[in-house]
């Protein structure tokens, strides 16, 4: 029986960063930080001068002191970098990444999680994407080092991952096979971890975190329960109106007037089959709001998961000019988020909320470019290797690359994007990123979280209404 019923969704790069995750599990609830690009993140935290000395705190428990004291020596700056100047660049995952950068993915994911774990004894979880499939090895290994109670994942079929936290708790080598365009008939890709490569010569056992799997079907929920390689402890069941990704609609796409994908009744989920496998489930997707908790309990759920009511809340990674605008704009009643079914180069439609000066707005003088790659797909090269594309990248080195351009049309960096809406924006010869900022489509709802006089609300605000 768990004792919590809301789970504060992972979200974005850093949105749900270890200040919100470690408020909302202090007040009984499930905090969870956001894994995605987390070693990027930590990277550029070290390059503004590390902050308040958390990641330094963090680094000492770290129980490989040599790593951290590489990590550290690569990227810390004394004093922060000078503005203007471009933030020192982390390689990009492959199939081989260096040494160093698998280094910086397991320290970055062990530092998120312990923060968020410090001076308190609440659950905290961590949230990975399916579809980034080349940094999940370390970062699950370095987040079950800080002892993470939970890991969610989903925009993926995660059948592989109970059974690798089943073997890294007991100190074994993984693999996981990755998806690669092209694959031909016996052909195997799969990205490695072993921790006693990486340093554990003697490999500890670690607690095994809890597996919720983030669906949006009966079917993928049966799938999982029955074929993953290792328990499955629960789902969370998002509906369409959530934020970031959402899965695309079931059948051929149709778009709506504005241009947005068009969800029917096909696309709801069948509760009452996902109840019948016997494991807990949260409902996500326009839940952030009174009794809509009390709703999914009465739907047999064991409680809700929240996103958007978090995501503007002060202790959120958000940065708080963005956060007054989007308040603003939320007490004007001006807040429209668009499904845009092109703009992630994943190819699952995104929500993205319109703002002045973000990447909501067209933006022709930007230079494609694609320097994090997170979101990159795989393909399989003549030779049989692996090469790596992504389509929001230039056309020539898409096209290089035996791309199809149309499926360039319309792509954004959502990496670069994201990385922006949490102050750490890369500084380019000509311009500086744009922030690319995604809610639900409750978003409107927010300002209901403030109080009397006040211009901002906490993580205390939002469950305290939620709970109502």
């Amino acid at each position: 029986m768990t004792q919590f019923q809301i789970i504060q969704g992972g979200m974005g790069v850093a949105v749900s960063g270890w200040k919100l995750a470690r408020n909302v599990s202090q007040l009984g609830q499930l905090g969870v930080v956001s894994g995605t690009a987390i070693d990027v993140v930590v990277a550029r935290r070290l390059q503004i001068g590390d902050p308040g000395g958390h990641l330094q705190r963090a680094f000492d428990h770290f129980p490989f002191p040599d790593v951290a004291a590489r990590v550290w020596e690569r990227y810390f700056v004394l004093g922060g970098k000078p503005d203007g100047l471009p933030f020192r660049p982390v390689p990009l995952h492959s199939m081989h990444s260096p040494a160093s950068l698998v280094e910086l993915t397991v320290l970055a994911n062990f530092a998120e999680v312990w923060l968020a774990k410090e001076g308190h004894s609440g659950m905290v979880g961590i949230n990975f994407l399916e579809k980034i499939q080349l940094p999940t090895l370390p970062s699950l290994y370095g987040a079950m080092l800080a002892g993470v109670d939970y890991i969610l994942m989903g925009a993926g079929i995660p059948r592989s991952i109970p059974g690798i936290l089943d073997d890294l708790a007991l100190g074994k080598a993984v693999n996981m096979k990755v998806e690669v365009e092209g694959a031909q008939p016996g052909d195997e890709f799969s990205t490695t971890f072993d921790p006693a490569q990486f340093g554990d010569v003697t490999p500890r056992k670690l607690a095994r975190p809890k597996f919720l799997a983030i669906i949006s079907s009966a079917t993928l929920a049966l799938t999982l329960a029955r074929k993953s390689n290792g328990r499955v402890d629960g789902f969370v069941v998002e509906g369409a109106s959530a934020g970031g990704h959402n899965a695309p609609p079931r059948g051929p796409l149709h778009l709506s007037e504005r241009g947005e994908p068009v969800y029917g009744e096909r696309d709801l989920p069948d509760l009452e089959k996902i109840k019948a496998i016997g494991l807990p489930f949260w409902l996500a997707g326009s839940y952030g709001q009174p009794g809509k908790l009390a709703e999914a309990l009465r739907l047999g759920a064991a409680g809700v998961q929240v996103g958007t009511a978090f995501a503007f809340c002060e202790e959120s990674g958000v940065t708080p000019e963005i956060e007054r605008r989007i308040l603003q704009k939320g007490i004007a009643e001006t807040l429209t988020v668009f499904t845009d079914p092109l703009a992630s180069p994943t190819g699952f439609p995104f929500k993205i909320l319109q703002v002045e000066g973000s990447i909501s707005e067209s933006d022709e003088t930007r230079e494609r470019v694609c320097d994090l790659g997170y979101l990159r797909h795989l393909y399989r090269k003549e030779n049989g290797t692996v090469g790596y594309r992504c389509p929001g990248e230039s056309l020539q080195e898409y096209a290089r690359k035996g791309g199809d351009i149309a499926e360039t049309e319309g792509r954004k960096c959502v990496c670069n994007g994201l990385m922006a809406t949490i102050g750490l924006p890369q500084t380019r010869r000509d311009f500086v990123e744009k922030p690319l900022i995604t809610a639900g489509d409750d978003v409107r709802l927010i300002v209901d979280f403030l109080q009397p006089g006040k211009t901002s609300y906490t993580a205390s605000d939002v469950i305290e209404r939620l709970l109502v």
